[in-house]
């Protein structure tokens, strides 16, 4: 075995330097390329959004990118099966997670988050009078939430950062509450998003057909979406025809993404 010796100085620390280099590029590129990744978000970390992240100026974008969102889970009945499914077709989505589901299932929300999906707030309770008593009761459903996440995923002091009404800010409830919700959102560094695309899984009884066809109207003539879909499964089973609704975006030219896209850490 050959063993290399260098003694000049000035060779030692060039080698080592490129071998620090070397080592540095090895790891990066293992980390790029891994199937699964996390970003920590912490309530005293810096944060930006590179766009504001609002049906307006979603509407005026014209690339084709498709945003997968799943509100008020994780349940038993259908986030590991829809998992499962963004996890073949490798696609990252956004779940907008509810505090008390949270507490419940854990595993799934560290299954999320591990798997490189975005966890948002969604409130702890789903419940709009809780959520709107006062402005105190507001800020309470957001910090109480992802403070379970923050126990989910391991991660001391979690903050998702983006925020979704229950029902959507765009309803007409609880308008003037939402109003002065804003000032709270702005208060904890947190903005909201709404959606400019669905497949009414939650609205009334579907076939798998009618899902399709919801989300192929919604979409028409649209750049970029955000696409509201639930991971609950009590209205309709949205995970069986996941496959065929990421089939058709592509086949119509859409990239997917997820709210780390929009996050300039």
């Amino acid at each position: 075995m050959k063993v290399l010796f260098i003694k000049n100085r000035n060779h030692l620390y060039l080698f080592c330097s490129i071998f620090i280099i070397f080592l540095t590029a090895l790891s990066l590129f293992f980390i790029s390329n891994s199937s699964s990744y996390a970003v920590e978000f912490a309530k005293n970390s810096f944060f930006n959004i590179d766009v504001t992240i609002s049906l307006n100026d979603i509407e005026k974008s014209k690339t084709k990118k498709a945003y997968l969102t799943f509100d008020d889970g994780p349940t038993t009945k259908a986030t590991a099966k829809i998992l499962d499914i963004l996890k073949e077709e490798d696609v990252k989505a956004t779940f907008f997670v509810v505090g008390k589901h949270v507490k419940e299932h854990p595993e799934l929300v560290k299954r999320e988050y591990e798997d490189g999906h975005y966890i948002a707030n969604h409130g702890y309770n789903h419940n709009n009078k809780i959520l709107y008593r006062d402005m105190d009761s507001f800020k309470n459903e957001i910090v109480a939430t992802d403070g379970e996440i923050s126990k989910a995923i391991g991660v001391n002091n979690y903050c998702s950062h983006i925020f979704r009404f229950p029902n959507g800010y765009m309803s007409h409830i609880y308008t003037s509450q939402k109003k002065d919700a804003l000032k709270v959102l702005s208060s904890l560094n947190y903005v909201y998003v709404d959606w400019n695309c669905l497949n009414r899984d939650s609205e009334k009884k579907y076939s798998n057909f009618q899902l399709l066809n919801n989300l192929k109207k919604t979409a028409k003539n649209k750049g970029t979406l955000i696409i509201l879909m639930h991971d609950t499964a009590d209205v309709n089973k949205t995970y069986n025809v996941l496959k065929d609704s990421i089939s058709y975006l592509r086949t119509q030219g859409y990239e997917f993404g997820n709210f780390y896209d929009f996050v300039n850490y």
